[in-house]
């Protein structure tokens, strides 16, 4: 199973140690499935850590700890097809990312963007408690 994590998921998996997005965070650690990024998610993450409000309640080890495993361990894809389709044009990279890497699901908390959407082309568009289902 091929899969994109928003930022939003990423972070929360650090924010929230028994919620949904832990446990994707955990399955994808124990190869449960494939995470797919591409350098700008890997931006938009280290600029999301970087905010007060975030900086103040991560650790600066465990998000340069997220930052590097994800670097490392995921697949990550330097070729994004143009994509214009999310109701906000900043996200539109994470449909591009499902595109190029034929991903089986996008998985996001962003309910009046891109969950609205449902799906792009083959990827189905779900929210952390929806994906955690898949595995229980």
């Amino acid at each position: 199973m091929r899969v994109v994590l928003d930022t939003n998921i990423l972070i929360s998996s650090l924010l929230l140690a028994a919620g949904n997005p832990a446990f994707i965070y955990s399955a994808w650690r124990e190869e449960r499935f494939t995470l797919l990024t591409c350098d700008e998610l890997l931006d938009e993450l280290r600029a999301a850590l970087q905010k007060p409000a975030i900086a103040a309640r991560i650790k600066p080890y465990k998000a340069g700890d997220l930052v590097n495993k994800i670097k490392r361990f995921a697949e990550n894809l330097d070729s994004l097809p143009q994509v214009s389709r999310s109701p906000d044009p900043s996200d539109d990279f994470l449909l591009a990312l499902c595109e190029a890497g034929r991903a089986d699901y996008l998985v996001t908390g962003d309910k009046s963007g891109l969950l609205a959407l449902g799906q792009h082309k083959s990827t189905r568009i779900v929210s952390a408690r929806e994906f955690t289902r898949l595995f229980l």
